[in-house]
């Protein structure tokens, strides 16, 4: 291989990377909200029966 046989090589690569790194994020992103929503949840519980501990 040559000089430009690895950068093709290389640039192949980079939209699978890129892609790979979404999904990976949107899996991450997913599991934040899903916290978010059951903190939330647990929130309003705590304001509005003052027993629930």
């Amino acid at each position: 291989m040559d000089k430009f046989g690895i950068l093709e090589f290389i640039l192949s690569f980079f939209p699978f990377v890129v892609f790979v790194l979404g999904i990976y994020g949107f899996v991450l992103f997913v599991k934040l909200c899903n916290r978010g929503i059951k903190a939330f949840d647990i929130y309003i519980a705590e304001k509005t029966n003052k027993d629930v501990r």
